[in-house]
């Protein structure tokens, strides 16, 4: 999200849609001029999922979502992850019957592992290593697999399996050989696949006068400070995870945050956090290489907000639905050479009724950006 300085408001740009919306992530760029986004949607009515990549006017004061290409899912996807190989950008679509699906091009070749191989259900998160053929997945079951994408398909292996003791909903790369994964109770772990048979450190959240029984839904690691994670997740819950010293997380919002002195924007799920890269610190003069850097949430309770280590939460939305999703396009040279925030999108849906009173869902992409796309 291009966020101005807190004085400014960012522009907003709503591209409605017919059915659910999943979640969005911006694909890498090939040029300056082309940016296009892929889109996880779910049609209700007819129980077919569907992954779209619309490309974004980049001439237009009013920008425009045009439909390039589409792969029909055959579960409804459960995560989505976008990366680049060979300059050329991809995807990896898991699904809630546990299957998973990397994606070329413009959707029209995939490599594909079927449900019930690496994971027994769903599979909760995720990830691609960035700029490279790596993926890690997570889930519920309490299995953790890596699936390299090679030039005869898709090579997978265990890297552990909790056989339903422990339950994972989170996964994020930290380097070539080192991830993160999160799950009930707030727990973190540290994995490096250097060294097998489990996890290398964890954190097992225990805080806020005993209330453990949250979970994990995201995590995000920033590509300058790897012994950091940043973690949201049940009860608005935003933390920091620091390696150095992996029992004392510092409370961003949420469970534990009023010991802090910080407020919390929202009170229910944190489906997405992510570091706001691009966002002015507050106080720079103050600023120290321990403290956490700011970062964006979205919410069940339809709050997206910037939280920075003790500071006031910057409200950017507050919506009557559920903001699902969001990403934040950190490749685009346009705005990164200008020193200003790249754009942002957001999927959320809603309950509303139609025109004989029935109820149904409707969902909304958004898109926000400091400046206009041109």
């Amino acid at each position: 999200m291009a966020i101005t300085p807190r004085s400014d408001s960012p522009q907003i740009h709503r591209f409605p849609q017919p059915t659910y919306v999943d979640s969005v992530r911006w694909l890498p760029p090939l040029s300056a001029l082309h940016r296009s986004a892929a889109i996880a949607f779910f049609d209700s009515d007819s129980a077919s999922s569907s992954v779209e990549i619309h490309s974004i006017s980049p001439n237009s004061q009013t920008p425009t979502l045009t439909p390039q290409s589409s792969w029909l899912s055959p579960s409804r996807v459960s995560s989505l992850a976008a990366s680049r190989s060979h300059h050329l950008p991809f995807l990896a679509s898991a699904t809630f019957a546990g299957s998973l699906h990397i994606l070329f091009g413009d959707l029209e070749s995939e490599a594909s592992i079927p449900e019930g191989v690496l994971h027994h259900g769903a599979i909760s998160c995720v990830d691609l290593m960035e700029g490279g053929t790596e993926c890690v997945t997570v889930g519920e079951d309490g299995t953790v697999n890596s699936v390299r994408v090679g030039d005869s398909g898709l090579d997978y292996r265990k890297v552990f399996d909790g056989s339903g003791l422990v339950s994972y909903t989170a996964a994020k790369w930290a380097s070539p050989s080192e991830f993160a994964a999160g799950g009930l109770g707030f727990g973190l772990q540290w994995w490096d696949q250097r060294k097998p048979g489990g996890p290398v450190s964890q954190f097992k959240g225990g805080w806020g006068q005993g209330r453990t029984s949250g979970i994990v839904h995201s995590i995000d690691i920033h590509p300058s400070r790897k012994h950091t994670c940043l973690a949201g997740g049940s009860l608005g819950t935003v933390f920091a995870w620091d390696l150095r010293w992996p029992q004392q997380p510092v409370i961003l919002s949420g469970v534990g945050a009023g010991e802090t002195g910080a407020h919390s924007p929202s009170e229910s799920e944190v489906w997405e956090v992510q570091y706001d890269r691009y966002a002015k610190v507050t106080n720079m003069g103050n600023f120290s290489s321990s403290k956490i850097l700011p970062a964006m949430i979205c919410s069940e309770d339809g709050i997206l907000a910037v939280v920075e280590q003790g500071e006031e939460p910057v409200e950017l939305l507050a919506e009557p639905c559920a903001i699902n999703s969001f990403d934040i396009d950190r490749q685009n040279p346009s705005d990164y050479k200008k020193a200003e925030k790249p754009a942002a999108m957001e999927a959320m849906a809603e309950k509303v009724e139609d025109d004989d009173g029935l109820e149904k869902e409707e969902s909304s992409f958004q898109a926000f950006t400091g400046k206009s796309f041109k």
